[in-house]
Protein backbone atom coordinates (compact mmCIF):
# COMPACT_ATOMS: atom_id res chain seq x y z
CA UNK A 1 0.00 0.00 0.00
CA UNK A 2 2.71 2.26 0.93
CA UNK A 3 4.36 1.89 -2.53
CA UNK A 4 1.00 2.08 -4.26
CA UNK A 5 0.90 5.65 -2.46
CA UNK A 6 4.26 6.71 -3.68
CA UNK A 7 3.20 5.98 -7.23
CA UNK A 8 0.47 7.69 -7.18
CA UNK A 9 2.41 10.78 -5.47
CA UNK A 10 5.50 10.33 -8.13
CA UNK A 11 2.26 10.21 -11.55
CA UNK A 12 0.90 13.60 -9.71
CA UNK A 13 3.70 15.42 -9.67
CA UNK A 14 4.98 14.17 -13.27
CA UNK A 15 1.39 15.60 -14.46
CA UNK A 16 2.37 18.92 -12.61
CA UNK A 17 5.05 19.28 -14.30
CA UNK A 18 3.74 18.68 -17.31
CA UNK A 19 0.91 20.83 -17.15
CA UNK A 20 3.53 24.09 -15.80
CA UNK A 21 5.57 23.11 -18.47
CA UNK A 22 3.08 23.51 -21.01
CA UNK A 23 2.06 27.36 -19.67
CA UNK A 24 -1.40 27.41 -20.32
CA UNK A 25 -0.93 26.51 -23.84
CA UNK A 26 -3.39 24.01 -26.23
CA UNK A 27 -2.30 22.46 -28.98
CA UNK A 28 -4.59 23.40 -32.44
CA UNK A 29 -2.90 20.12 -34.54
CA UNK A 30 -2.49 16.85 -33.18
CA UNK A 31 0.48 16.64 -35.95
CA UNK A 32 -1.74 13.15 -37.13
CA UNK A 33 -4.96 14.14 -38.46
CA UNK A 34 -7.74 16.98 -38.93
CA UNK A 35 -9.30 16.10 -35.72
CA UNK A 36 -10.28 19.85 -34.13
CA UNK A 37 -10.99 21.13 -37.88
CA UNK A 38 -12.91 21.10 -40.63
CA UNK A 39 -14.07 22.74 -43.70
CA UNK A 40 -16.48 25.78 -43.45
CA UNK A 41 -19.69 25.87 -44.73
CA UNK A 42 -22.43 23.08 -43.93
CA UNK A 43 -21.91 21.43 -47.37
CA UNK A 44 -18.47 21.93 -47.47
CA UNK A 45 -15.76 18.79 -47.24
CA UNK A 46 -12.21 18.73 -46.56
CA UNK A 47 -10.43 19.13 -49.98
CA UNK A 48 -6.64 19.72 -50.72
CA UNK A 49 -5.46 19.28 -47.49
CA UNK A 50 -3.47 16.77 -45.97
CA UNK A 51 -1.71 16.01 -42.68
CA UNK A 52 2.47 14.74 -43.78
CA UNK A 53 5.52 14.72 -41.74
CA UNK A 54 3.94 16.61 -38.71
CA UNK A 55 3.02 19.30 -40.84
CA UNK A 56 -0.61 20.47 -41.68
CA UNK A 57 -0.70 21.02 -45.58
CA UNK A 58 -3.12 22.19 -48.08
CA UNK A 59 -2.08 21.98 -52.54
CA UNK A 60 -3.84 23.11 -54.63
CA UNK A 61 -2.64 20.18 -57.18
CA UNK A 62 -4.64 17.83 -54.44
CA UNK A 63 -8.17 18.99 -55.21
CA UNK A 64 -10.46 16.77 -56.39
CA UNK A 65 -14.25 18.90 -56.15
CA UNK A 66 -14.37 22.43 -57.00
CA UNK A 67 -16.00 25.18 -54.17
CA UNK A 68 -13.77 26.54 -51.01
CA UNK A 69 -12.57 24.44 -48.94
CA UNK A 70 -11.17 26.65 -46.05
CA UNK A 71 -10.44 24.81 -42.36
CA UNK A 72 -12.29 26.16 -39.33
CA UNK A 73 -11.67 25.28 -35.61
CA UNK A 74 -14.45 22.80 -34.33
CA UNK A 75 -14.39 25.46 -31.21
CA UNK A 76 -14.66 29.20 -31.14
CA UNK A 77 -12.53 31.55 -29.16
CA UNK A 78 -12.70 35.24 -27.91
CA UNK A 79 -9.54 36.26 -26.10
CA UNK A 80 -6.59 34.42 -26.95
CA UNK A 81 -2.98 33.82 -28.29
CA UNK A 82 -2.50 32.01 -31.20
CA UNK A 83 0.99 30.41 -32.19
CA UNK A 84 2.22 28.91 -35.56
CA UNK A 85 5.08 28.13 -37.69
CA UNK A 86 3.88 28.66 -41.75
CA UNK A 87 5.70 27.86 -45.03
CA UNK A 88 4.34 29.20 -48.13
CA UNK A 89 5.40 28.13 -51.91
CA UNK A 90 6.04 30.30 -54.47
CA UNK A 91 3.54 32.68 -55.40
CA UNK A 92 1.33 31.33 -52.35
CA UNK A 93 -1.17 33.20 -50.80
CA UNK A 94 -2.83 32.08 -47.62
CA UNK A 95 -4.27 34.02 -44.36
CA UNK A 96 -5.36 33.62 -40.97
CA UNK A 97 -8.72 34.89 -39.70
CA UNK A 98 -10.31 35.06 -36.48
CA UNK A 99 -13.87 36.43 -34.72
CA UNK A 100 -15.48 33.95 -38.14
CA UNK A 101 -19.10 33.26 -37.82
CA UNK A 102 -20.39 30.46 -39.32
CA UNK A 103 -23.75 30.00 -40.60
CA UNK A 104 -25.61 29.69 -43.61
CA UNK A 105 -25.60 33.36 -44.08
CA UNK A 106 -21.80 33.73 -45.48
CA UNK A 107 -19.87 31.60 -48.25
CA UNK A 108 -16.21 32.37 -47.09
CA UNK A 109 -14.71 33.38 -43.73
CA UNK A 110 -12.94 36.46 -44.52
CA UNK A 111 -16.64 37.87 -45.52
CA UNK A 112 -16.88 38.25 -41.01
CA UNK A 113 -12.98 37.26 -39.95
CA UNK A 114 -10.17 39.81 -39.77
CA UNK A 115 -6.87 38.39 -41.42
CA UNK A 116 -3.24 37.99 -41.24
CA UNK A 117 -1.90 37.43 -44.14
CA UNK A 118 0.41 34.68 -45.59
CA UNK A 119 2.13 35.58 -48.49
CA UNK A 120 5.14 34.91 -50.66
CA UNK A 121 6.78 38.36 -50.61
CA UNK A 122 9.31 37.71 -53.30
CA UNK A 123 5.90 37.84 -55.57
CA UNK A 124 6.78 40.87 -57.33
CA UNK A 125 3.93 41.82 -58.78
CA UNK A 126 1.54 41.06 -56.12
CA UNK A 127 3.26 43.28 -53.80
CA UNK A 128 3.67 45.89 -56.40
CA UNK A 129 -0.05 45.98 -57.49
CA UNK A 130 -1.67 45.19 -53.91
CA UNK A 131 0.75 47.14 -51.79
CA UNK A 132 2.36 46.62 -47.63
CA UNK A 133 -1.30 46.43 -46.66
CA UNK A 134 -1.58 43.34 -48.17
CA UNK A 135 1.98 41.77 -48.06
CA UNK A 136 2.54 39.04 -45.21
CA UNK A 137 2.11 40.24 -41.50
CA UNK A 138 -0.48 42.95 -42.83
CA UNK A 139 -3.94 43.07 -41.13
CA UNK A 140 -5.07 42.45 -44.85
CA UNK A 141 -6.63 45.34 -46.58
CA UNK A 142 -5.94 47.44 -42.96
CA UNK A 143 -3.06 47.89 -41.66
CA UNK A 144 0.53 47.09 -43.30
CA UNK A 145 3.29 45.91 -41.10
CA UNK A 146 5.37 47.85 -39.45
CA UNK A 147 8.51 46.34 -41.38
CA UNK A 148 8.85 43.77 -43.51
CA UNK A 149 10.88 40.23 -41.81
CA UNK A 150 9.20 37.78 -44.14
CA UNK A 151 11.57 34.63 -45.26
CA UNK A 152 11.33 32.97 -48.72
CA UNK A 153 9.27 31.18 -50.04
CA UNK A 154 9.85 27.48 -48.92
CA UNK A 155 10.76 28.87 -45.48
CA UNK A 156 9.36 28.61 -41.83
CA UNK A 157 7.90 31.92 -40.83
CA UNK A 158 6.37 32.48 -37.17
CA UNK A 159 3.35 33.92 -36.51
CA UNK A 160 2.05 34.91 -32.50
CA UNK A 161 -1.42 36.48 -32.99
CA UNK A 162 -2.45 38.21 -29.86
CA UNK A 163 -6.54 38.72 -29.27
CA UNK A 164 -7.88 40.29 -26.23
CA UNK A 165 -11.18 41.95 -26.12
CA UNK A 166 -11.12 42.86 -22.62
CA UNK A 167 -8.05 45.35 -23.22
CA UNK A 168 -9.20 46.38 -26.43
CA UNK A 169 -5.53 44.90 -28.06
CA UNK A 170 -4.05 42.98 -30.65
CA UNK A 171 -0.96 42.77 -32.15
CA UNK A 172 1.36 40.22 -33.97
CA UNK A 173 5.37 39.23 -33.77
CA UNK A 174 6.40 37.77 -36.58
CA UNK A 175 9.71 36.07 -36.23
CA UNK A 176 10.14 37.48 -33.20
CA UNK A 177 9.63 41.27 -34.75
CA UNK A 178 6.33 43.05 -33.32
CA UNK A 179 4.99 44.10 -36.88
CA UNK A 180 1.34 45.02 -36.00
CA UNK A 181 -0.76 46.76 -33.07
CA UNK A 182 -4.61 47.48 -33.53
CA UNK A 183 -7.47 48.17 -31.65
CA UNK A 184 -10.04 44.60 -32.12
CA UNK A 185 -13.43 46.70 -31.68
CA UNK A 186 -14.75 49.81 -30.72
CA UNK A 187 -14.67 53.54 -32.84
CA UNK A 188 -11.35 53.14 -34.15
CA UNK A 189 -11.54 49.59 -35.03
CA UNK A 190 -15.18 50.61 -36.86
CA UNK A 191 -13.40 53.38 -38.76
CA UNK A 192 -10.76 51.58 -39.86
CA UNK A 193 -13.00 48.79 -41.69
CA UNK A 194 -15.29 52.06 -42.68
CA UNK A 195 -12.61 52.94 -44.38
CA UNK A 196 -12.22 49.83 -46.24
CA UNK A 197 -13.10 47.86 -48.83
CA UNK A 198 -14.89 45.66 -45.79
CA UNK A 199 -16.88 48.87 -45.36
CA UNK A 200 -19.78 46.65 -47.80
CA UNK A 201 -19.83 44.00 -45.25
CA UNK A 202 -21.54 44.37 -42.16
CA UNK A 203 -20.65 42.02 -39.89
CA UNK A 204 -17.12 41.94 -40.92
CA UNK A 205 -15.04 42.18 -37.58
CA UNK A 206 -18.12 42.25 -35.66
CA UNK A 207 -17.79 39.31 -33.69
CA UNK A 208 -15.99 38.87 -30.47
CA UNK A 209 -16.45 35.34 -30.47
CA UNK A 210 -15.74 32.79 -33.59
CA UNK A 211 -14.22 30.25 -35.11
CA UNK A 212 -10.59 30.66 -36.01
CA UNK A 213 -9.68 29.80 -39.70
CA UNK A 214 -6.62 28.80 -41.90
CA UNK A 215 -7.14 30.14 -45.94
CA UNK A 216 -6.68 27.72 -49.01
CA UNK A 217 -6.65 30.47 -51.74
CA UNK A 218 -4.37 28.59 -54.71
CA UNK A 219 -0.88 27.54 -54.68
CA UNK A 220 0.23 25.38 -51.32
CA UNK A 221 0.77 26.54 -48.01
CA UNK A 222 1.89 24.52 -44.89
CA UNK A 223 1.27 24.57 -41.13
CA UNK A 224 3.11 23.27 -37.69
CA UNK A 225 3.30 23.73 -34.35
CA UNK A 226 -0.28 25.21 -34.09
CA UNK A 227 -1.53 25.97 -30.71
CA UNK A 228 -3.37 28.49 -28.87
CA UNK A 229 -3.32 29.97 -24.93
CA UNK A 230 -6.61 31.41 -23.78
CA UNK A 231 -6.22 34.39 -22.49
CA UNK A 232 -9.04 35.82 -19.47
CA UNK A 233 -13.24 35.88 -20.49
CA UNK A 234 -14.88 38.67 -19.68
CA UNK A 235 -18.32 37.28 -19.52
CA UNK A 236 -19.98 40.96 -19.99
CA UNK A 237 -18.72 39.97 -23.70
Amino acid sequence: MKVYKICILFICLLLVGCSQSNDGWIELFNEENLEGWHAYGADATIDGWYVANGELVYDFQRRERGGSSNLVTDNEYTNFELSMEWKIGHHGNSGIFWGVIENEQYKHPYETGPEIQILDDNWKEYVEERGDINRAGSLYGLMAPSTIVSKAAGEWNHYLIHIDHNENIGYVIFNEQEVLRFPVHGPEWEAMISQSGFAKWPSFGSAKTGHISLQEYGGKVAFRNIKIKILSEDNNL
